[in-house]
């Protein structure tokens, strides 16, 4: 089996050389040009001596840096432990789960699209303030954006979410003509995965703070203002698909930020550290601003992390 995952593992990642127990590769993260990566097939785990990239787990490097050919080859011949078949979920967890009782709730009655080609007047302020956001008309299709011109939610953004199926599980209303209330959100659970049903969870995940963070960062899901609870769904499925986390969070929240990568690092998850400084949020990020931040994100370790907490001190 170790012979096998050897020679895909050499379709990427180029020849190797062994030492002990150990093969040395080039790292594909900081493309060092020596072979400073070091794979240990029966300890199922990588680290290179450079940039310290580094995982208990060698299916993490197939999937980030193999095709979609060697990844599938991988799979067949992995042992990576699935969650799935686990008799319950909830034992990875010490958090009492409360019961969750599935709202059943529908977008405002005053809920207008923008989706469409043609609008009424009443839409102009509403796109004005979307442009103001730079939020594009291929976000506006994407995420199914509308507004309201009349009722309790007069004035205001509202972007749907929709859970795995398909179906409504929470909306965002913002504000955009100068109410006080910013948000007037809808009387439910915010335990949602926000937008589950466009999330892929076989690649990065970008945790941030709002809706419009999300809309700039893509593959993102926002905490709604909240944090990452062991308990909530958004941490399970994360766990449950060992999906990397990349961590976005507004720069005045850096406590909260160093509270989730420590739960994180718990469950031996890969997690990085996107760098907001300089702007009020990731929505007011250019995107080409944000992904070039994301290329160079940093890697969390627990050393990392115990730097992070004492320089937040």
């Amino acid at each position: 089996m170790d012979t096998e995952k050897l020679k895909l593992l050499k379709k990427f990642l180029g020849g190797s050389y062994k030492s002990g127990n150990e093969h040395l590769f080039y790292c594909p993260k900081c493309k060092h040009h020596k072979k400073k990566m070091s794979v240990n097939l029966e300890l199922n785990a990588f680290k290179c001596w450079i940039c310290d990239y580094s995982s208990k787990g060698i299916h993490r490097l197939v999937r980030r840096f193999a095709d979609f050919t060697i990844r599938k080859e991988w799979e067949k011949i992995d042992s990576v432990v699935d969650f799935s078949k686990m008799n319950s979920l909830e034992n990875l967890f010490d958090v009492e789960e409360e019961e969750v009782i599935n709202e059943e709730i529908d977008l405002p009655r005053s809920f207008r699209t923008l989706t469409g080609t043609s609008h009424k007047l009443t839409a102009g302020p509403a796109k004005r303030y979307l442009r103001e956001r730079q939020v594009s008309r291929d976000d506006v299709l994407n995420w199914k954006i509308g507004y309201c011109d009349a009722g309790d939610f007069a004035g205001r953004i509202i972007v749907p979410s929709f859970n795995d199926k398909g179906e409504l599980n929470y909306y965002i209303a913002r504000s955009y003509d100068g109410n006080w209330m910013k948000y007037k959100n809808p009387p439910a659970s915010k335990d949602v995965i926000f937008n589950e049903l466009y999330v892929d969870w076989d690649n990065d995940l970008i945790i941030v703070e709002g809706v419009f963070d999300a809309v700039v960062a893509g593959n993102a899901v926002p905490l709604l203002g909240s944090t990452l609870r062991e308990n909530s769904k958004l941490f399970k499925r994360i766990v449950e698909n060992d999906t990397p986390v990349y961590l976005a969070l507004d720069d005045d929240a850096k406590s909260k930020e160093l509270k989730i990568i420590k739960k994180l690092l718990t469950f031996d998850l890969e997690v990085y550290r996107i760098d907001t400084s300089g702007f009020e949020d990731v929505g007011s990020m250019p995107k080409e601003i944000f992904l070039s931040r994301k290329e160079h994100a940093l890697l969390m370790t627990p050393d990392e992390l115990l730097l992070g907490e004492a320089l937040s001190l």
